[in-house]
C-alpha cells in the first residue's frame, strides 16, 4: 500500500524560511541554520518534508527547491539506515515519480538523490528502480527520457562494479545494449549520456559490453564528426579507455583514429582537446606505439607543441601580468598540505647514489597554481613520454619548430619553446648534445626575462639538463647557470622565486662536491632568501637547502658556513610551534643539515634533540587518550612524531658517539621501543632507522633493551610492507655486528624470514642487498647457526651484492659469507660461480678479505668440485656463465687464450707468494666483468 503523508502547513513553512536564510552569505546565519538543520533531523517526518519541497512545491524557487534536495541528499548519506520504512519509500516514490521534472536542474537534483540512495546498498533492496528508469528512456517526453538517462549515468559511475555482479542478476545483459540503441538519438544530450554509461564498463572489461565490443566501436565511429562538444568528448574518452583494454579491435582502424584523434586535439572546444590528447599519453604505453606512429609524426608534433602555449585563460589565473609580487603575502589555501616521506636506510650502488624507488619530482606540472590538468600540461606530459618512445627520432621533427619558437618576439610562444625544449629533454638528451653548448647560454640569457613566465619556465627547463652541464667543465656552463640561477632565486617574483628554488635544489644533486667552492656565495644567498620570502616558498627553501647538506656533506662543517647558515635556521625552530605543520619541512632540512654538519652541530644539538623527544612524548600521549576516549580526544597528526624520530636519526648519524649523553639523560629508548609496535608502518620504519643509527652511536644504552627489541623487529620482516620491512632488516644487521656472538639467542627469531625475503621473487633491490648484507653479518657473528642454510640462500645472496660499491657493510656482509662457507663448504657448492662473480665486484678488497676470498678459491681448487666448474658453462636462469680468459683490451676472448692480468692497479697476481701467469676471468658471457677472480691452470 501506497505511502500516504501531508505536511503540516506551519512545519512546511518553518522549514522554506529555514531554507532560505541558508543562502545567506553570512556565516553566522549560515551557522545557525545548520545547528536547527542538525535539531530537525531528530524528527522522523523531517525528511519528508525535504522531498515533499523538492518534488510538489512547484511554486517555490528552483534554487530553494534544489537546495532541500541536497540537504535530503546529505541526510540520506549520512543517515539512512535509520530512516523509518515509511519515510524511505516515501523518498524513492516522489523520485521516481519526478525525474522527468520540466526543470534540469530539479532533474538532475532528484537524479543525484536516486543515486545516493543506490549508493548505500539500496540497489538490491529497491529492485524495481533500474527496470523502472530503463522503460522511462523510452517515454517520447524528452524531460522524462533525460532525467532518466542522468541518473542511470550517475548511478553507472558510483555502482559499476555491483551492476556486473550477479548480486542483481547481471542487468548489465539488458542495460548496455538498451544504451546502444540511443547512440542515434535526435538529442545531443541523450546521446551523450548514452556513451558516458557504457564508456563507465570499458577498464572493468565488463563482460556484457565486450560481446557487444564491434557494436559498441562502430557506433563510436559513427558519432566522431558529432557537432555537440560534450558527444565528441565522450567518443574521445572511450577511445582512449580502448586502447588499454581492447587494442586488437582499434588496431585495424587505427590509421582513421590516429587521425581523428589529430583533429580533436585541435577542436576548438578545450574539454573535447584535452580528452583527445590523453590518448597520445595512452598509446605512448602501448607496444606497438612506434610502428603506429611513426609516420604521422610530422603532423601530431606541432599539435603538440601548440598545445603547449598558455591559453589566455591560464595567463589571467597565473596573473601572468603582474611581474612583482614578493611583498604580497600567500594566500593559506594555496599552499599544498606537506606529508613527510619517512626515513628509508638504502645501499651505495656502482652508479651514483640510490636507483631505487626515485620519486619523479621533475614533472610539468610547471605551474601548479592552476591545479587542474588542463591542455597545455597534458600536451606537455605527451610529449615527453612520445620522446621517450621515439628517442632522438623525435628531433627531426622537433628541431625546426624549436628553432623557430625559441628566439620569438612573442612571449607566450617563446615560453612555450622553452617548456617544449624542457619536455623531450629526458628522452632525446643524446640527439640534445650537439645543441647545448649554444641553447644553454641562451637559456641561461631567457632567466633575464623580463617577463616572469618565461623566467620561471627556464628555471624547470634548465634543471632537466642539469646532468649535462655537470659532467662539462665547470666555468663553462655550471658557474654562468648556479650565478643566474641564485639571482633568480631572489627573484621579485614568487613563481620564479619556487621555480629556481626547485632548480636549483636539482642542480645541487647533481653537482654535489663541485658546488663546494662556491658555497659562502650560495649559503649567502639562500640565507638572504629566508628574509625575502613568504610562507609558500619558505618551505621550499628548507627543501634547497637540506639538498645543498645532503649534496656537499661535511665540506658544510667550517665554522663560517655554520655561523651563516644555522642562526636563521635555529630562529625559524624557535618561532614554530609544535602543532604548526611548517615543522616537518623544518625538520627534514634540520635533520640533513645535522648529517652533513657532523661535530659542528654539537652547538645547537641539545635543544634540538629534547624537542625531538617531546615531539614523539606528546604525540605518543594523545594517542593513548584518543584510544581510550576516542569521542573526546581527536587523533593525533603522527607526521609530527616521524618527523622528529628522522631528525633524531640525522643527529645520531651526523653526531655519531657525541649523541650518547643526551640519550643517557633522556627516555627515548622507552618512547622508541613504543613506537615500534604502532599500527602505523611509517612509525614503526622510522623508529628502525632510528635505531639502527643509535646502534652505530651509542651501542652501551640500545644493548639492555636487545631482549625487547628483537622480537618485535622479527615481527616486521614482511615484505609487503617493504620499507618497515627494509629498515627493521638494516637494524637487525647493525644490531648483528655490535653483540658479536652474543646474537646467537635472536638467530631463530630472524633467519627463516629474512632467507624467505631473498627468495621472493620481485622483492626491490634496496631490501634484496640490506637482506643480503644482514645475512651475511648475522654468518659472521654467528656461523654455526647460519652456515646450515647456506644452500638455500647463496645464489641470491650473490647476486644481490654485485652491485654495490666496497664499503663497509659490504666488507662485513662478505667476511660472513667466506666465514659461512668454510664451515659448510657444501651448501656453496652448486652456485660456486655465483659466489665467483660477486667477489668480482669487488675493486679494493682489504688485504685480510682478499685472503679470504683465496683461500676459499684455492680449497675449491684442491676439491673435485673445482674440475666440473672448470669444465662446464652453465646456462642457469637465464645468466649464460663461464670461465674465461681477458684479452689485451678487456674484451671477451674464446676459452683458452691466456693473457697476464693483474687485479686493481699494477699489482702481480698471485695466490699468496705465487705469481700466476696465465690468470682466468669469471663473468658474464658475451660482456666485461668489473672484475677478476683468478685461479692457476
Amino acid at each position: 500500500m501506497e505511502y500516504e503523508w501531508k505536511p503540516d502547513e506551519q512545519g512546511l513553512q518553518q522549514i522554506l524560511q529555514l531554507l532560505k536564510e541558508s543562502q545567506s552569505p553570512d556565516t553566522s546565519t549560515q551557522r545557525s541554520v545548520q545547528q536547527k538543520l542538525e535539531q530537525l533531523n531528530q524528527y522522523p517526518d523531517f525528511n519528508n518534508y525535504l522531498i515533499f519541497v523538492l518534488t510538489k512545491l512547484k511554486s517555490e524557487d528552483e534554487p530553494t527547491r534544489s537546495l532541500s534536495g541536497l540537504i535530503l541528499k546529505n541526510n540520506v548519506k549520512a543517515h539512512y539506515q535509520t530512516f523509518p520504512n515509511g519515510v524511505s519509500d516515501f523518498i524513492k516514490n516522489e523520485c521516481l515519480q519526478n525525474i522527468g521534472d520540466s526543470s534540469p536542474l530539479i532533474r538532475a537534483t532528484v537524479g543525484i538523490l536516486i543515486t545516493t540512495i543506490a549508493s548505500k546498498g539500496e540497489l538490491h533492496n529497491w529492485p524495481e528502480l533500474l527496470p523502472k528508469l530503463c522503460t522511462l528512456l523510452d517515454s517520447e517526453d524528452y524531460s522524462t527520457c533525460e532525467g532518466a538517462f542522468g541518473a542511470l549515468q550517475k548511478i553507472c559511475e558510483d555502482s559499476a562494479e555491483i551492476l556486473d555482479s550477479d548480486v542483481l542478476d547481471r542487468p548489465l545483459n539488458i542495460m548496455i545494449p538498451k544504451f546502444l540503441q540511443f547512440f542515434k538519438h535526435s538529442s545531443p544530450k541523450i546521446r551523450s549520456h548514452a556513451i558516458a554509461c557504457v564508456n563507465q564498463f570499458i577498464i572493468c572489461r565488463t563482460q556484457a559490453l565486450m560481446l557487444h565490443i564491434d557494436s559498441f566501436i562502430e557506433n563510436l565511429f559513427a558519432l566522431a564528426t558529432d557537432e555537440e562538444s560534450e558527444v565528441r568528448k565522450n567518443v574521445c574518452r572511450a577511445l582512449v579507455m580502448l586502447l588499454e583494454v581492447r587494442m586488437d579491435r582499434l588496431l585495424p582502424h587505427m590509421h582513421n583514429i590516429i587521425e581523428y584523434m589529430l583533429q580533436r586535439t585541435q577542436d576548438q572546444d578545450e574539454n573535447v582537446a584535452l580528452e583527445a590528447c590523453e590518448f597520445w599519453l595512452t598509446l605512448a604505453e602501448q607496444p606497438v606505439c612506434k610502428d603506429v606512429l611513426c609516420g604521422h609524426l610530422s603532423k601530431l608534433t606541432p599539435v603538440l607543441v601548440n598545445g603547449m602555449k598558455y591559453s589566455e585563460i591560464d595567463i589571467i589565473l597565473l596573473k601572468g601580468d603582474v611581474e612583482e609580487d614578493e611583498a604580497i603575502p600567500d594566500n593559506e589555501q594555496d599552499i599544498r598540505p606537506r606529508f613527510h616521506r619517512s626515513r628509508t636506510v638504502a645501499q651505495q650502488h656502482e652508479a651514483d647514489g640510490i636507483e631505487e624507488e626515485d620519486d619523479d619530482d621533475d614533472d610539468l606540472d610547471d605551474d601548479d597554481t592552476i591545479s587542474d590538468w588542463n591542455l597545455r600540461k597534458c600536451s606537455a606530459a605527451a610529449l615527453d613520454v612520445l620522446a621517450n618512445v621515439f628517442r632522438d627520432d623525435l628531433l627531426l621533427h622537433i628541431l625546426p619548430l624549436l628553432k623557430e619558437l625559441l628566439f620569438h618576439p612573442e612571449w607566450v610562444i617563446k615560453e612555450s619553446g622553452i617548456l617544449v625544449l624542457g619536455a623531450i629533454a629526458e628522452g632525446c638528451m643524446q640527439g640534445m648534445i650537439p645543441y647545448l653548448p649554444e641553447l644553454i647560454p641562451h637559456l641561461v640569457q631567457c632567466l633575464s626575462d623580463k617577463k616572469a613566465l618565461v623566467r620561471s619556465i627556464t628555471c624547470w627547463t634548465l634543471s632537466r639538463y642539469a646532468h649535462w652541464v655537470v659532467s662539462q667543465p665547470p666555468d663553462t656552463y655550471l658557474k654562468p647557470l648556479m650565478t643566474e640561477l641564485l639571482k633568480r632565486i631572489l627573484d621579485s617574483n614568487k613563481r620564479v622565486q619556487e621555480a629556481a628554488c626547485s632548480a636549483f635544489a636539482t642542480l645541487e644533486e647533481e653537482a654535489c662536491t663541485e658546488l663546494v667552492p662556491y658555497l659562502a656565495y650560495i649559503l649567502d644567498t639562500l640565507v638572504f632568501a629566508f628574509s625575502k620570502y613568504q610562507h609558500k616558498n619558505l618551505l621550499i627553501l628548507y627543501d634547497a637547502i637540506g639538498t645543498l647538506a645532503d649534496s656537499v656533506g661535511h665540506h658544510l662543517n667550517k665554522p663560517e658556513y655554520i655561523q651563516m647558515l644555522m642562526p636563521p635556521l635555529i630562529q625559524k625552530w624557535n618561532q614554530l610551534k609544535d602543532e604548526d605543520k611548517d615543522l616537518f619541512p623544518l625538520l627534514e632540512c634540520l635533520s640533513s643539515v645535522a648529517t652533513a654538519l657532523q661535530s659542528g652541530f654539537l652547538p645547537y644539538c641539545e635543544p634540538v634533540y629534547q624537542r625531538c623527544v617531546n615531539l614523539v612524548q606528546k604525540t605518543l600521549a594523545q594517542a593513548m587518550l584518543h584510544n581510550s576516549q576516542p569521542d573526546q580526544y581527536e587523533a593525533p597528526d603522527k607526521d609530527f612524531m616521524i618527523v622528529a624520530l628522522d631528525l633524531l636519526s640525522g643527529l645520531a648519524e651526523g653526531l655519531g658517539g657525541n649523541i650518547e649523553q643526551l640519550v643517557a639523560r633522556s627516555n627515548i629508548l622507552t618512547l622508541m621501543y613504543q613506537c615500534m609496535q604502532d599500527k602505523m608502518p611509517e612509525v614503526r620504519q622510522s623508529s628502525f632507522a632510528l635505531l639502527g643509527d643509535l646502534t652505530k652511536a651509542c651501542f652501551q644504552h640500545v644493548k639492555p633493551c636487545i631482549a625487547d627489541f628483537m622480537p618485535i623487529l622479527g615481527t616486521n620482516l614482511n615484505p609487503e610492507l617493504i620499507s618497515v620491512c627494509n629498515n627493521a632488516t638494516w637494524a637487525i644487521g647493525e644490531i648483528s655486528i655490535q653483540m658479536g656472538a652474543e646474537m646467537q639467542p635472536y638467530i631463530a627469531m630472524v633467519l627463516h624470514q629474512l632467507v624467505e625475503i631473498i627468495n621472493r621473487p620481485n622483492t626491490p633491490k634496496t631490501l634484496l642487498e640490506n637482506t643480503a648484507i644482514t645475512i651475511g653479518r648475522l654468518g659472521y657473528v654467528c656461523p654455526q647457526e647460519v652456515a646450515p642454510m647456506l644452500q638455500q640462500f647463496i645464489r641470491p645472496w650473490c647476486t644481490s651484492l654485485r652491485n654495490i660499491r666496497d664499503n663497509e657493510e659490504k666488507d662485513s656482509a662478505f667476511r660472513g659469507i667466506c666465514t659461512m662457507i668454510s664451515v659448510n663448504p657444501g651448501g656453496v657448492v652448486q652456485d660456486f660461480i655465483f659466489f665467483c662473480d660477486a667477489v668480482a665486484s669487488w675493486v679494493n678488497p682489504k688485504d685480510d678479505l682478499r685472503d679470504m676470498f683465496c683461500k676459499i678459491l684455492h680449497g675449491f681448487k684442491n676439491q673435485s668440485a673445482w674440475q666440473p666448474f672448470m669444465e662446464c658453462k652453465p646456462a642457469r636462469e637465464g645468466l649464460s656463465l663461464g670461465l674465461y680468459t681477458v684479452g689485451d683490451n678487456g674484451e671477451p676472448l674464446d676459452p683458452g687464450k691466456t693473457l697476464p692480468f693483474a687485479w686493481g692497479k699494477g699489482r702481480p697476481v698471485g695466490w699468496g707468494d705465487t705469481e700466476l701467469s696465465q690468470p682466468l676471468w669469471v663473468g658474464w658471457e658475451g660482456g666485461v666483468s668489473r672484475g677478476a677472480v683468478y685461479t692457476q691452470v
